[in-house]
């Protein structure tokens, strides 16, 4: 549909109906869009390609969002009386599986640790800070207080029944701001092989899952 500025629209949020989370919404013109995914700003082509390919391949009506630091892609809704319950319904179809979420959290602390072995504490600390700010300003549900992200970073995800409740445009987000930062953090991308050895953790076919579901998002390419 529409590629938009930053100072084109309203970005606002409400509750979930059903879990302990802010759903973002964007308003323009009248019309209302929920948050679908995030990209980063050297990703503008992919971002691009991933707009088309919802307006043009799948007949969703969507609007890319410019902004100096990221590009971002919405998918239209209709907000009535029952806002929240009919973003709900029409986000229906974008449950996450438990399993992605475990297996992002594994990549999340296979590069804490890595920094931490291998960089020291200064430099952990720093990763740290870093990554709770991506978590606040992405409004992460869970992750709103410094021992929350702790948690995050130290507790076994396999060992949990309960994870997060994130929605794909998060898991997306926290892969590429964790590859953002391990790059800055190493100076290179080479950690991302030794981090996505982290996965063997899983059970074979919930890891084969992922990774297929990893190979077709947006943020799949810098951790192939």
């Amino acid at each position: 549909m529409f590629i938009l500025k930053r100072q084109d629209v309203d970005i606002t949020t409400i509750q979930h109906p059903k879990k302990d989370q802010q759903i973002p919404i964007l308003h323009y013109q009248g019309q209302t869009f929920r948050l679908l995914s995030v990209f980063n700003a050297a990703q503008e082509e992919d971002a691009k390609a991933f707009w088309r390919d919802l307006t043009d391949n799948r007949g969703k009506a969507c609007v890319l969002l410019e902004e100096p630091e990221r590009y971002s892609v919405w998918g239209k809704v209709r907000l009535e009386q029952g806002a929240a319950d009919e973003v709900e319904e029409q986000g229906s179809n974008d449950e996450t599986e438990p399993s992605f979420i475990q297996a992002c959290l594994l990549l999340l602390q296979a590069v804490y640790i890595d920094i931490e072995d291998l960089l020291g504490a200064r430099q952990v600390g720093a990763f740290q800070k870093e990554i709770t700010d991506v978590f606040h300003q992405w409004r992460f549900s869970q992750a709103d207080s410094p021992n929350a992200v702790k948690h995050l970073l130290t507790v076994d995800p396999l060992a949990s029944s309960v994870v997060p409740p994130w929605q794909e445009h998060h898991l997306n987000t926290l892969l590429q701001e964790l590859y953002r930062l391990g790059k800055q953090h190493f100076g290179n991308a080479s950690f991302t092989e030794r981090v996505m050895d982290a996965l063997h953790d899983m059970p074979a076919k919930e890891r084969s899952q992922f990774m297929s579901w990893l190979r077709q998002s947006p943020t799949g390419k810098l951790w192939q």
